[in-house]
């Protein structure tokens, strides 16, 4: 049986006595205790443009199959800079859940340095959609986990 787990921990100093909060996910299939068990893979995907761009197309049949209706994939996605080592936190990717040719739903903005990992369907079809701020040079780090 395949092991994903995330892992958070916060802390912060903007509240007096506020002693911090860490939490562990053991990414599973729906419904079970048994831990998700496939991967897009890790990817790596280099943007300079503003152009919506589909990072994870769930129009792809395998993916699709997989995580229809009962699925619980978890996508995981970084914003690592220019590629360069130069992590600029005034640029900006937005990422959003829907289709490049159509009007995509932003879910959130990542700044350099900036994650997000959270879940998605393919029962509705929709893509995971990367729209940079500008033409600079910016890099995502990117992975989907689902189950078969």
């Amino acid at each position: 049986m395949a092991t994903t787990t995330a892992t958070i921990t916060l802390s912060s100093d903007i509240m007096p006595n506020y002693g911090g909060y860490s939490k562990t996910m053991t990414m599973t299939k729906a419904g079970s205790l048994i831990g998700l068990d496939e991967t897009i893979g890790f990817s790596r995907r280099k943007l300079a443009a503003t152009t919506a761009v589909d990072i994870i197309s769930m129009a792809d049949a395998v993916i699709l199959k997989e995580t229809a209706t009962t699925g619980a994939p978890k996508v995981f996605v970084k914003n690592i800079g220019d590629g360069t080592g130069t992590i600029s936190k005034d640029k900006f990717v937005t990422i959003s859940i829907g289709d490049t040719g159509g009007t995509p739903q932003p879910i959130g903005r990542l700044y350099g340095g900036d994650w997000m990992l959270f879940p998605v369907t393919g029962a509705d079809n929709k893509d995971v959609v990367a729209t940079p701020e500008d033409n600079n040079t910016v890099v995502l780090e990117y992975v989907m986990f689902f189950e078969v």
